[in-house]
């Protein structure tokens, strides 16, 4: 269970209003151990006076600790630094924004959400092909191999895969194996939602995961080739104009 009054208190003690703040991490991909930390992002609005001086600006908020045995990390960015990674191929970012697990928000929040569905392209699949790549190679590593970062392994390509098909950013790996089906997956969900944070597997179940990995990576490959999305973020005007916006209300 997700103690949202919790997490309301924390992030109402940030030093800026915020725009808004979701949960990421494992409890947004679905398998959070009992023992899982809380990882919160969001945007923050500087005031104005930080903005147009030439002082060095808190463009990054970054601050955890352990609150009633819960540990929490949360990381905002101001909006003017959010909005520009809207415009790139970040998939973390467009995560953060659709998350369902929401925090706290303003009104505008909602408006921002319409806009990132134009910062979509199809080359945010060069975002999942190198997470996955990264993931994989730090799951090899490990001795003995543990579940969580297998997990992210998957979780990171059939986002991907979902995103280049359809154009939407789910990122619960419970809910995209309704679609792939992938019979492993809910066992391995299972481990990890059912014990430590650092639960283990066979060493001899990596070779079985290696020929997933490399099927897997092949059809987000083609998925990116064969995907319709458009090729450059269409947004660039409505976030500058909501930018505006924001920045003047929170000045008067």
């Amino acid at each position: 269970m997700i103690d949202y009054q919790l997490l309301r208190d924390e992030v109402a003690q940030h030093p800026y209003p915020l725009l808004f703040a979701t949960i990421s991490g494992a409890h947004l991909y679905g398998f959070p151990s009992p023992d899982s930390d809380f990882d919160l992002r969001g945007v923050h609005l500087l005031p104005i006076e930080d903005v147009v001086g030439i002082l060095p600006k808190r463009e990054t908020v970054e601050v955890s600790g352990l609150r009633q045995g819960a540990e929490i990390d949360l990381v905002t960015h101001d909006a003017c630094k959010f909005f520009s990674l809207m415009l790139k191929r970040n998939g973390y970012v467009l995560e953060q924004l659709f998350s369902p697990l929401v925090v706290c928000q303003r009104p505008e929040f909602e408006e921002l959400q319409a806009i990132g569905l134009k910062c979509i392209t199809r080359h945010h699949v060069h975002h999942y092909q190198g997470f996955a790549h990264t993931q994989w190679n730090l799951f090899e590593k490990e001795n003995p191999p543990r579940v969580k970062p297998l997990l992210y392994v998957y979780r990171v390509l059939l986002t991907g895969i979902h995103l280049m098909r359809v154009g939407i950013v789910e990122a619960n790996l419970t809910k995209l194996n309704e679609e792939f089906r992938l019979p492993y997956l809910n066992d391995l969900i299972a481990i990890k939602t059912g014990g430590p944070e650092q639960a283990t597997l066979e060493p001899s179940a990596v070779e079985r995961h290696a020929g997933e990995f490399k099927r897997l990576v092949g059809e987000l490959d083609n998925a990116g080739k064969e995907s319709k999305l458009p090729d450059e973020p269409a947004a660039q005007a409505d976030l500058n104009d909501l930018l505006i916006r924001l920045r003047l209300r929170a000045s008067n």
